[in-house]
């Protein structure tokens, strides 16, 4: 029970880090994004889309991570050119997905509510590790998005904390005047955090779709957005803390589904990941230093 428990916990957690991580790219920049929830629906509909049209899941995650990038692109350009209140864009992107998915799904598939079953990734078994205690949990027949949510993790950490890009983009989100004073084109840098971050988010999006399920389900995303950016906040919006606490989310989820049976009314048990989420943010958010300019234009 346990080691299928850790399994379904690793499973779950693969959209809240990839939206943990677009949160942390966009706000380490000094840009608030509420807009995660939308961006992962929309990237849960064009990987079903792309995989329906294109008869294959791969390219249905390449058109995902597409769109994510021209929806962050969107998103930067309502924000940084038009200088649109963020809070505002990112709630307005949130229902602009609730609704055009909906639309698009009854467009495409002719049906409301969910699609057509639609080809999907399937999972990487390493034979080598099946008999392995303790790494079978983790990595014998796992999800590909697991190994490239670890990538990514991998990368965004080395990007923003290793070179020179991810010096000057930490130093924008806490001082984008003194950046700019030296010469350093801070909305460009911007644009480029807002596209990778919708892209990861999309990706994260088109997990549900293509590799946790074989069809788009409208408002499958179902909060997980805003579990990404409580552990974006949780984890002191950087890589290595999302993960962990999105790891925290992600069992709560899991044992909501595991335990489901127990005698508890279901709703109690259903509510469990977004009441700690809420008792999370409610005991971190004042102890964790987020980016000193988050919100502010230059």
């Amino acid at each position: 029970m346990i080691s299928n428990l850790i399994a379904l916990t690793l499973l779950l957690s693969v959209p809240i880090v990839l939206g943990a991580l677009s949160g942390t790219i966009s706000e380490r920049g000094g840009v608030i994004m509420l807009g995660v929830e939308g961006i992962m629906l929309f990237g849960a509909f064009f990987g079903a889309l792309g995989s329906h049209i294109f008869n294959s899941a791969w390219l249905g995650m390449l058109l995902s991570i597409v769109m994510g990038m021209l929806f962050g692109l969107l998103y930067a350009l309502f924000c940084i050119k038009f200088k649109a209140h963020q809070s505002v864009v990112g709630v307005g992107f949130n229902l602009l997905a609730t609704g055009l998915t909906a639309v698009l799904l009854k467009g495409v598939w002719g049906n409301e509510g969910m699609s057509d079953f639609v080809k999907t990734i399937p999972n990487i078994k390493i034979e080598a590790l099946k008999d392995v205690p303790v790494l079978k949990i983790f990595f014998y027949n796992q999800s590909p998005y697991f190994y490239i949510m670890i990538l990514m993790v991998i990368l965004v950490w080395f990007v923003l904390y290793k070179t020179k890009f991810g010096l000057r983009y930490r130093a924008i989100g806490d001082n984008p005047v003194a950046v700019l004073t030296t010469g350093v084109n801070v909305n460009k840098y911007r644009y480029i955090g807002l596209m990778c971050a919708g892209a990861l988010a999309s990706l994260g999006g088109s997990f549900l779709s293509i590799s946790y399920n074989n069809l788009f389900v409208a408002g499958m995303v179902s909060g997980r957005g805003f579990m990404a950016l409580a552990a974006s906040i949780f984890g002191g919006w950087t890589p290595i803390g999302g993960l962990l606490a999105s790891l925290v989310f992600a069992l709560a989820q899991a044992i909501s589904y595991t335990y489901a049976n127990i005698p508890i009314p279901i709703y109690f048990i259903q509510m469990l990941p977004y009441v700690s989420t809420i008792l999370i943010l409610m005991v971190t958010a004042r102890r964790v230093r987020g980016p000193e300019a988050l919100g502010q234009l230059v």
